[in-house]
């Protein structure tokens, strides 16, 4: 995806479902939900294994579908292995209504999302990090 595409969808994305977000501030997803929360954008964590608990102010979900509606939510970001990302994939496009973006982290991809994403009309970044797209861009 070209540069000003990925500019743009982080200039436009104002809430964000972050899938195995961890409250282990040592963690990559917790620094980049720290990131973004710092730029103006509202990142809803999702992890099973601590749905119910708050992480930097927001309760995390057990599921994207656990996330209420009205949320608005327009990115999905992951944080899981690839294996795992066609089911995430196919729960946000069914689940998110305001769904436009889809972003696979660093080392984490997927032909069936990627694939999944397009027929739906969803924005699909890969092996990539918000943060870090962020920072190089100067945004």
């Amino acid at each position: 995806m070209p540069q000003n595409d990925i500019a743009q969808i982080l200039r436009d994305t104002k809430i964000i479902a972050m899938v195995g977000a961890s409250l282990n501030p040592d963690r990559p997803s917790h620094g980049v939900m720290q990131f973004l929360q710092s730029k103006g954008k509202r990142v809803i964590p999702v992890n099973p294994g601590h749905a119910g608990e708050t992480l930097l102010g927001e309760t995390i979900y057990a599921s994207l579908k656990d996330i209420p509606t009205d949320f608005a939510v327009d990115m999905v970001d992951v944080f899981r292995k690839s294996d795992a990302v066609a089911a995430i994939a196919t729960q946000a496009i069914a689940d998110l209504p305001h769904l436009r973006t889809l972003w696979l982290q660093l080392g984490v991809f997927s032909d069936q999302a990627a694939s999944l994403a397009a027929t739906h009309n969803v924005d699909f970044v890969q092996d990539r990090c918000p943060a870090i797209e962020w920072r190089k861009l100067g945004l």
